[in-house]
């Protein structure tokens, strides 16, 4: 039998995709390494566009297509079930959105597979084989070091496309429950981690010298997982090829310094670091009572990260209660100051499946609902419902003058020369270099779509000029070198062993 597993994305931010370096859709690679021997698998990753879908399930004669999807991409999956249907493929449709919404998914595939499958999917392409697929399958949350899973076929690229770094898992699960998070409910609350020497010999397999550890929480947020962590820290240090790495954590690693300084020597230089907000009330409303406890020790504990070498990528929400549209700007700055290397201001996005979009569909908040077409608007770039303070255009115009003020401004390379001022590394100020370079060429590309959407340029507003003063702040924040405990006189942390090794452009 032949499969296809392919992974659809949204049109309307093809662009947020498709610039700078191509992922690899991990779940599907480890799906891929699942498929019974005697059946052949190929993986199409729409990142690299959609214009070669069709015509390479039309040209390999597939008898399976299976579909992954966030809910973004979930109205171009249902366009491919469609095209299948058409020539008489057999899907079947997993992921995050269609296990929150598997009776609508249902109208437009043979099958889908709801939660995590990785201990069902040999017996779903067994019953496929044999013209024996059910129309619903459960998975559950496995015991991933009783059972070995989560590796993924490492090396294997998509027919349309090649990958520019590698992807890996340590483990699933955030305890954290955000309300407007998907994982929770998904992977569960519980961190459940891989064996350690599966991930060190799946490390030492990956083809490319950098790698995305996808893990939501990667050092968790109790004594437990921090040292779990920094056990597996130590085997890569000691069994591990010379990789560099970047993955995402919650803030309070970085008052860990024995964590962070084994996370730096085992290559790591960047994490994203969910801040969502400034603002207590805010962080409340989330249920991000981590961040609410911490937001006082922000600083301190970004300074953290730099003093290991590792640049903090700041992930923030707009679109809370206590929001208005001044906020976006305000967080702008407010991240500079802070000395966050890299700065994502997204708008807040109620997903099917999370405690958010449940309530603000009781309460009518949500006016993007003509479902499915609709769900190509929910993207993390659009406002989808009526926030509180502010209308959904305030908020659209707000982060439409980020963007321009990102396109316009000279500041990719300063704000590399401040991260290598604190963090004295030359292969973090690369990686930030190549981060932030990555999303002004995607601002630039952004442009013209935006003024045609909507219909002005931005001016010399207040709001704006504040907007763009945060893009001017590089050495001249309210950081010194006194508040560090080293000087830049200390000597750079990097050897003859990460110059030799080529740094990737994450971002473009």
């Amino acid at each position: 039998m032949r499969i296809a597993l392919v992974n659809p994305i949204t049109r309307r931010t093809q662009g947020y995709h498709t610039v700078g370096s191509y992922i690899p859709q991990l779940g599907l690679q480890v799906l891929a390494g699942l498929v019974p021997e005697g059946h052949e698998v190929d993986i199409i990753d729409e990142c690299f566009g959609t214009h070669e879908t069709e015509k390479l399930l039309a040209k390999k004669q597939y008898d399976l297509v299976g579909l992954t999807a966030y809910t973004s991409g979930s109205t171009r999956a249902y366009e491919i079930a469609d095209y299948c249907r058409r020539n008489n493929i057999r899907t079947i449709m997993g992921g995050p959105h269609a296990s929150a919404c598997p009776d609508e998914a249902g109208q437009y595939v043979d099958s889908i597979a709801i939660g995590e499958c990785d201990e069902i999917w040999p017996g779903i392409v067994e019953d496929a084989a044999a013209g024996k697929l059910q129309a619903r399958y459960s998975g559950s949350l496995s015991d991933l070091e009783a059972t070995g899973l989560g590796r993924a076929k490492q090396g294997m690229e998509p027919l349309n496309g090649k990958y520019s770094v590698s992807a890996i898992q340590t483990s699933r699960g955030c305890p954290v429950g955000c309300e407007y998070c998907s994982v929770t409910k998904f992977n569960g609350a519980p961190i459940r981690r891989r064996r350690i020497e599966d991930i060190v010999d799946e490390w030492n397999r990956t083809p490319k010298k950098f790698i995305f550890v996808v893990d939501d929480n990667f050092f968790g947020v109790g004594e437990a997982h921090a040292e779990w962590a920094k056990e597996l820290l130590r085997a890569i240090i000691k069994h591990g090829k010379k990789r560099l790495w970047f993955s995402q954590t919650t803030l309070n690693m970085g008052g860990d310094k024995e964590g962070m300084d084994l996370a730096y020597k085992a290559g790591c230089r960047g994490m994203l670091v969910g801040f969502e907000s400034f603002n207590a009330e805010t962080l409340k409303q989330y249920h991000k009572g981590i961040n609410r406890k911490n937001l006082d020790d922000y600083q301190k504990l970004v300074t953290g990260f730099h003093k290991s070498g590792i640049s903090v990528f700041g992930g923030f929400i707009i679109g809370s209660d206590e929001d208005t549209a001044d906020a976006v700007a305000d967080t702008a700055v407010a991240s500079v100051k802070l000395g966050i290397d890299m700065v994502q201001i997204t708008n807040l996005t109620p997903l099917p499946g999370t405690k958010m979009y449940d309530r603000f569909k009781q309460t009518g908040k949500l006016f993007a609902e003509q479902y499915p077409s609709d769900w190509e608007r929910y993207t993390f770039t659009e406002t989808v419902y009526t926030p509180a303070k502010m209308t959904p255009r305030d908020l659209d115009e707000a982060i439409y003058e980020l963007r321009y003020a990102a396109a316009k401004q000279p500041w990719v390379i300063a704000r590399a020369f401040r991260t290598f001022w604190r963090t004295k590394s030359l292969s973090t100020a690369g990686f930030v270099f190549g981060m932030n370079h990555g999303w002004k060429r995607m601002a630039k590309i952004q442009a013209p779509h935006d003024a045609e959407r909507f219909g002005f340029a931005p001016r010399k507003t207040e709001r704006y000029a504040k907007v763009r003063s945060a893009f001017k702040m590089h050495l001249n924040s309210t950081w010194s070198p006194e508040d560090d405990a080293s000087t830049p006189n200390d000597p750079p942390k990097h050897n003859l062993v990460e110059s030799d090794m080529s740094l990737p452009v994450l971002g473009g």
